[in-house]
């Protein structure tokens, strides 16, 4: 299951922490990350049902690459009650020029791996992810 861009793979618990996701409603949020030495996307953290998207936010680290899926539940317009699952490819600035070469040439693969994302986006500050860029790309 290597990329052939970037030799990477994708580590089995990965999908199936995914599914508990999308399917069970058993997580809010995971974060995944490369390992480099392996050369392997595997799970970093998974986020609690109950934990926030500020939580979420802070998993994040500030100055590396990480991909994470999170679980968006809002209520529309018509006042009906969604969930919609986010892909965010976050980079941030100060991240080391070959971890975000890395991150964006394993980003098409990885990202299919996980089927059932409703939005994807990329970020390199936390303003381009806040929770009202979310709400946005929901309703």
């Amino acid at each position: 299951m290597a990329n052939a861009r970037s030799g990477m793979g994708v580590e089995e618990g990965c999908k199936s922490t995914f599914l508990e996701l999308q399917r069970k409603k058993a997580h809010r949020y995971i974060v995944f990350k490369i390992e480099e030495n392996k050369k392997v996307v595997l799970v970093e953290k998974v986020g609690k049902v109950d934990e926030s998207y500020d939580d979420f936010c802070a998993s994040l680290p500030d100055a590396d690459c990480r991909y994470a899926v999170y679980d968006f539940d809002f209520v529309t317009e018509d006042n009906c009650q969604k969930s919609k699952i986010f892909f965010i490819a976050w980079s941030p600035d100060i991240a080391r020029i070959r971890t975000k070469f890395l991150y964006a040439t394993s980003k098409d693969k990885f990202r299919r791996e996980l089927d059932g994302v409703h939005y994807e986006m990329q970020a390199t500050d936390p303003t381009e992810i806040g929770i009202e860029a979310l709400k946005e790309r929901a309703n």
